[in-house]
């Protein structure tokens, strides 16, 4: 006997270049498996099969073609844990750069500088280059993530509920961040935090049960969504239905 099931079927989203779209949707609605195919990374779970084609500048990212490195390069990803390496600050930064073959030691101190300053940590760790990662707080933590995430020059951003293990402040930092990146970047945003979506997002797409039950402007999704059901839940921040 063969059991299968769908984690997500019938998904047709279109995401806007540099606007911040927040996934929202009760826990195991298929918000982190959808962002995960978007950089086939769900490709990484031995049991997981996928069908049908998402198209990035009109190319089907599953085309045998398609090469899944150049595509993490455009698709670069935040996780939930910041997850630095147990390397230096500088050798996180310059992992990505240097296995895409740049050595020159100038031009990786620019890289390091320019993306720590996208992150907006520059002034906090530019004298602490050669520390431990691990030594930093946990905000820090993941704004290194995603300034290595920048090295590699991504044109879109995933972020698998990037604030859910900081503290608020830390949040907050992440937050404002984000809402900077839209200018440069296309950001994708898995969150469990509605009011979150609220401030940060310019369009909001809700997952339930592994189907999109609604997408739209996420003034217009929170203010007036489709049914009673999800009203419901808006207002009154029920994502773990």
């Amino acid at each position: 006997m063969v059991w299968r099931k769908s984690c997500i079927a019938n998904i047709n989203l279109d995401i806007y270049e540099n606007q911040i779209t927040a996934i929202i949707g009760p826990s195991g609605c298929g918000k982190s498996t959808y962002i995960k195919t978007l950089n086939r990374m769900v490709e990484l779970v031995p049991t997981v099969k996928t069908a049908g084609k998402i198209l990035y500048r009109d190319q089907d990212i599953f085309d045998q073609k398609y090469s899944k490195e150049q595509l993490r390069t455009n698709v670069g990803m935040v996780f939930q844990q910041p997850n630095p390496f147990p390397k230096s600050i500088y050798d996180n930064i310059t992992y990505g750069p240097k296995i895409h073959g740049i050595k020159n030691k100038k031009v990786l101190d620019e890289i390091v500088e320019k993306s720590l300053r996208g992150a907006a940590i520059w002034d906090e760790l530019k004298d602490r280059l050669h520390t431990n990662a691990y030594s930093l707080s946990g905000g820090q933590q993941q704004r290194v993530c995603i300034a290595r995430c920048l090295a590699i020059e991504p044109e879109v951003i995933l972020m698998d509920e990037p604030t859910s293990a900081l503290d608020p402040i830390s949040t907050l930092r992440v937050e404002e961040l984000v809402q900077e990146l839209k200018e440069k970047y296309t950001i994708i945003m898995v969150t469990h935090n509605m009011q979150q979506a609220a401030r940060v997002s310019d369009k909001t797409a809700f997952f339930l049960n592994g189907y999109v039950n609604e997408y739209d402007d996420t003034d217009k999704i929170f203010s007036n969504p489709s049914n009673k059901k999800q009203k419901i839940i808006f207002q009154e921040g029920l994502v773990d239905i």
